[in-house]
């Protein structure tokens, strides 16, 4: 193993969007076996601070190759694509209408059944997003529009907190 490897070396998966979220989770605890600290209690704390090294890299590894917006981002940083997202907000206009009109929407719920349907919609559109994104990065290699693609799905992850809020306010 070599830190510098990228996480996708690091688990030994193809270096693509769609992952087996299965396979990420047996690699994940067979590279957790190889370093466990406990395995060099012998070896001495200099052995064990690697160890534990070793482990926290493979966890933060492990985190952004199962979380598709930390995966996708990941990606457009690999191929050159900064995501940027505190500089870049450019969106087209009709996504950007399409969540102004939901966070209205989120606004103006007075009841679960209205959040409901917010929620419906937001997982359908994020839905919708995760394959576009899957086309992009996998078949189509188009890493500016992929950049752009994650930062909408940003968008739709803050709309999915805010309708958690809502409904926390609702019951």
């Amino acid at each position: 193993m070599n830190l510098q490897s990228t996480d996708f070396e690091l688990f030994a998966v193809p270096t693509r969007f769609a992952q087996d979220a299965g396979q990420l989770d047996a690699r994940w605890k067979a590279l957790q076996r190889q370093v466990h600290p406990d395995k060099f209690a012998a070896q001495g704390a200099a052995a064990q601070r690697v160890a534990m090294q070793w482990s926290a890299r493979i966890n933060e590894a492990y985190r952004r190759l199962k979380d598709p917006l930390k995966r996708a981002a990941y990606l457009c940083e690999l191929h050159g694509a900064p995501i940027d997202a505190e500089s870049n907000t450019a969106m087209p206009a009709d996504f950007l209408m399409q969540q102004m009109e939901l966070r209205e929407a989120v606004d103006d719920a007075a009841d679960d059944a209205a959040m409901d349907e917010i929620d419906r919609q937001s997982i359908s559109l994020k839905r919708e997003m995760l394959l576009k994104l899957e086309r992009q990065m996998d078949a189509e290699q188009d890493w500016p529009a992929a950049a752009q693609s994650v930062r909408a799905l940003m968008f739709l992850d803050r709309l999915a907190g805010d309708v958690d809020r809502k409904r926390a306010t609702l019951n």
